[in-house]
């Protein structure tokens, strides 16, 4: 049974396959800050990515160099890619100090891959000062409601 078990198994893959493919898409994730590809390895992509971002940002605060090593060396096991994890724990960290998580942004593509017409997407990395979009407020659930205020003022401006 599957009970409680919440990964992406990304079907027809096995364990090394998803493993090697997961590290591979961070991998680029992390050097172009932007990827197009289907939208289940992006949604399989995201909380990986983001695990080893979080670990950067606590290897960034921690003022004894055993544990970021430490931190450092989770990450590695993850990405297998020593000039990218480099990279995201010295540079890419500090884009986002500012940030709770959210790091990642996925939008899905209108038009699917010609090939095997399978939905693709952008997973890209959200900015600290990227504040995304404000849902606009709903209105009253009445229509009398919202129309009762608006009635009265109209006799008082005309007055």
């Amino acid at each position: 049974m599957r009970h409680k078990k919440h990964s992406h198994s990304l079907a027809g893959r096995s364990s090394p396959h998803r493993a090697a493919m997961l590290s591979n898409m961070a991998a680029s994730l992390i050097e172009h800050d932007r990827i197009e590809t289907t939208l289940a390895k992006a949604k399989a992509l995201r909380p990986f990515v983001e695990k080893i971002i979080t670990k950067a940002k606590q290897a960034s605060l921690k003022t004894d160099k055993k544990d970021a090593v430490h931190l450092r060396r989770l990450a590695l096991k993850d990405v297998r890619n020593e000039d990218m994890v480099t990279l995201l724990f010295n540079e890419k960290v500090k884009e986002f100090a500012n940030r709770t998580g959210g790091y990642t942004r996925i939008y899905k593509l209108a038009l699917p891959r010609v090939s095997d017409a399978a939905e693709m997407a952008i997973i890209e990395f959200v900015k600290a000062d990227d504040q995304g979009y404000k849902k606009s407020k709903k209105p009253a659930k009445g229509k009398k409601a919202a129309a009762a205020p608006a009635a009265d003022a109209a006799p008082a401006a005309q007055a």
